[in-house]
């Protein structure tokens, strides 16, 4: 049975299934539609609202150890808050949740600091310095290996190292952004000249985001018991990828044009100290080889896993037209489908002395079960564009077309746990532009 919530004046945040209640209070960046000069406010989710940390300084008092902590998101210094020490970080929400919660002193003050979800434009919830993405999930690698190597589909570092890419910060966008389908050469037939053209095989990649919260100089590691410390928090993350552009580019050095059109990501940061109700141990296969040492440690076998669960949806333009719901496309299971821990990935990317910073991105890398109706993308659910999946009103899907929506959902869920959610990464594809000579 779930653990009921404590409760919130916020009454919105009570419903069932409800993705904010006050466990949760995730952190975004958003802009009031009434404009106030284009300028960004910081806020957590509550329920179906945001309460707008740029207020709250002015209306209730604060603790003295807090103070530069709200001041510095008051000022949209969200970067510099996700630095501080995780001692404040859990100190802070405490606070709120104790502004929040039902019965609180502190409502008809806050009242006024309160905003419509629906009335606002989210942004990207921070600054991102940098952004990497992983091939954390042994399913996903297994089977886009064997499309390309029947035999011998894992790549002999697999098991032993986190594999991982460099990303484009640039091009990273907030859910709700239309995404345009990308221009790039593709392959043509044996002995002919690429073509450049739009992409056919247009896919998502269900994943999630991984922030940095305090990070490490350069030329200094971050060891594995200490790597939960930089850890702050979590969102949804697309992994948009053009295939035919990726499988003709890609040796090789690896994905580069094909991936870094667009990467889109929920507005939402689930903090760390939110999902530690959620935690479940981390173990190998037997027969599997144990990592070196510097990747493994006692906590994290313990608890570094994390059960988050996930899906995914599509809403074509004929479902739209015919008012139709959205499908289930796909759900995993992250503690399911990665073969390496939050910690495990954070204390590597650091191990040749890489400087992190807070703000950075790492995505986990496309998340499929261990079942093929548990894949990731449609690239492993169509087999490679050559099964396709049929939607409950008769269209086809091999890839992603012109018009469809793609909508991914994540939620926390267990006994003795207050549900918390995510929210949504959700964008629809608009046509290629023409190309340029």
């Amino acid at each position: 049975m779930n653990k009921t919530s404590m409760g919130s004046w916020v009454e919105s945040a009570n419903e069932p299934d409800c993705d904010f209640p006050i466990e949760n209070l995730p952190f975004g960046q958003f802009r009031l539609e009434s404009g106030l000069h284009g300028q960004k406010h910081i806020g957590v989710a509550i329920g179906s609202q945001i309460l707008n940390l740029s207020a709250v300084h002015a209306l209730v008092e604060m603790p003295i150890e807090l103070h530069d902590a709200v001041h510095l998101l008051s000022m949209g210094e969200m970067n510099g808050y996700m630095s501080l020490p995780s001692t404040i970080h859990c100190r802070f929400r405490e606070w709120l949740m104790s502004l929040l919660e039902r019965g609180s002193k502190f409502q008809a003050q806050l009242q006024t600091a309160l905003v419509e979800q629906s009335a606002v434009t989210m942004e990207l919830p921070c600054f991102i310095h940098d952004y990497t993405d992983f091939y954390a999930s042994i399913n996903h690698a297994t089977t886009v290996g064997k499309m390309l190597r029947p035999t011998d589909p894992l790549a002999a570092n697999y098991k032993w190292v986190p594999v991982g890419y460099h990303g484009r910060a640039s091009s990273l966008r907030p859910s709700g952004v239309p995404i345009q389908r990308p221009i790039g050469q593709t392959r043509a037939g044996e002995g002919k000249p690429p073509h450049f053209q739009a992409t056919r095989r247009l896919d998502f990649e269900l994943e999630l985001g991984i922030f940095i919260g305090k990070g490490n100089a350069i030329e200094s590691t971050i060891p594995i018991a200490e790597a939960e410390e930089h850890f702050f928090g979590m969102c949804l993350l697309n992994d948009w990828s053009a295939r035919d552009i990726q499988g003709w580019e890609a040796q090789p050095l690896g994905p580069f044009l094909g991936k870094n059109f667009a990467t889109t990501i929920s507005p939402w940061i689930v903090t760390r100290e939110a999902l530690e109700p959620f935690r479940v141990a981390w173990n190998r296969h037997p027969q599997d080889p144990q990592p070196l040492e510097y990747l493994n440690d006692a906590r994290n076998r313990e608890h570094g896993g994390i059960e988050i669960h996930l899906e995914v949806q599509i809403e074509t333009q004929k479902m739209r037209d015919e008012n139709q719901p959205p499908y289930t496309f796909t759900s995993s299971e992250f503690s399911d489908a990665a073969y390496w821990t939050v910690a495990q990935l954070i204390a590597h990317h650091a191990s040749n002395g890489c400087n992190l910073s807070a703000g950075d991105l790492m995505g986990t890398g496309t998340l499929s079960g261990s079942k093929p109706e548990n894949a990731g993308s449609l690239l492993e659910l169509s087999n490679g564009g050559k099964n396709p999946i049929t939607l409950p009103n008769g269209e086809l899907r091999s890839f992603v077309e012109d018009g469809d929506q793609i909508t991914m959902k994540a939620y926390c869920q267990m006994l003795n746990a207050v549900r918390i959610g995510f929210g949504e990464c959700s964008n629809r594809i608009k046509p290629a532009p023409t190309p340029r000579n």
